[in-house]
């Protein structure tokens, strides 16, 4: 199985899952800005749980370059608030 390489620029998804009783929504889109610019509403979406206890966001991000999914990735995962990043 062969996977095609990603091409850069390019419009990718990241995938971020926490507790909804979290900041989750404003640490996650400053460490996503800090990487990849501004993030308008438009390219932001916000999911709830059925119980209400997590929240999903995904930020369609303009990537760049591997390097600059890479970090921001690292950086996703090493906050305490997300519980998986995608």
């Amino acid at each position: 199985m062969s996977s095609t390489p990603q091409e850069f620029p390019s419009d990718f998804p990241i995938k971020v899952m926490g507790r909804h009783d979290s900041d989750l929504r404003a640490l996650t889109q400053a460490i996503v800005e800090r990487h990849a610019g501004p993030m308008p509403e438009s390219r932001v979406k916000t999911r709830t749980s059925a119980d209400g206890n997590f929240l999903a966001l995904t930020y369609t991000v303009n990537a760049t370059s591997r390097e600059q999914l890479d970090k921001i990735y690292r950086e996703l995962t090493a906050c305490k608030s997300v519980l998986m990043a995608l």
